[in-house]
């Protein structure tokens, strides 16, 4: 599948993508992954080995839409849990008292 990364077109196949991170040992995830063979690899390591680019060459973007493609699994990362609202000043009475909230 020709593939666009960095403004240079890459013929990708799925097999080639196995064959190029065959024996690569995934490095830490801090952000986006994806998932090749039994291995988590993080975005930008992948798009390093199979463009052989430098990793600043190329977005983590380009890099997920073209193993999604080819139909490896990537993850993105999580974003920040929605902080819980603080208690209002009566919540905070009556968890102070005991009394059961009947709010």
């Amino acid at each position: 599948m020709r593939c666009v990364i960095a403004r240079f077109p890459f013929d990708l196949t799925k097999a080639g993508v196995l064959e190029s991170m065959k024996g690569i040992k995934p490095e830490p995830v801090l952000g986006e992954s994806v998932i090749i063979g039994r291995r988590t690899y993080p975005v930008k390591q992948v798009g390093q080995v199979v463009t052989r680019q430098d990793r600043r060459d190329f977005s983590a973007g380009e890099v997920v839409r073209a193993m999604s493609q080819l139909g490896f699994t990537c993850r993105t990362v999580p974003g920040p849990a929605a902080p819980a609202s603080a208690p209002t000043p009566l919540e905070r009475a009556i968890a102070m008292l005991g009394v059961p909230a009947a709010l």
